[in-house]
């Protein structure tokens, strides 16, 4: 039959620090990697924000022109040349805006949903403090 072992009390202690560092250790690198993957999406969504600005803008730029003129050519058919002429690009607009602020509000939404606490290093802590209760106890 083997013989429990018995340690003293200095021994525990320098045990409960060792293991107890060498968590901490652990969390502060799961933190660090958790964080970075959520930076990493975040980026990733702010790009697409900007991207989706930026094709709002140059597709109105781009279209502006022509679809202004060809509408402007369809109203003056159905109306003065003079309303023909304000009116054309109104619509344009406010279809190129409603496009733009479409794009926007769907990346504004998902980033909205991403949470920037570590929930995985927060979980692990608390269970780390369980742990840790356990072993003075």
């Amino acid at each position: 039959m083997p013989v429990a072992e018995e340690r003293s009390l200095g021994q525990i202690l320098r045990e409960l620090r060792d293991e107890s560092s060498m968590l901490l250790r652990k969390e502060v690198q799961l933190a660090k990697v958790e964080m970075s993957e959520k930076m990493s999406r975040v980026g990733t969504n702010l790009g697409e924000l900007a991207v989706g600005g930026g094709v709002a803008f140059a597709g109105s730029l781009a279209l502006l022109a022509a679809v202004v003129f060809g509408l402007t050519s369809l109203l003056s058919q159905l109306m003065s040349p003079g309303v023909a002429v304000w009116l054309a690009p109104l619509i344009v607009g406010l279809v190129l805006a409603a496009a733009g602020y479409g794009m926007i509000k769907k990346a504004v939404a998902a980033l909205k949903q991403e949470r920037m606490a570590p929930t995985q290093t927060t979980e692990s802590l608390k269970e780390n403090k369980e742990w840790l209760k356990s072993r003075i106890h």
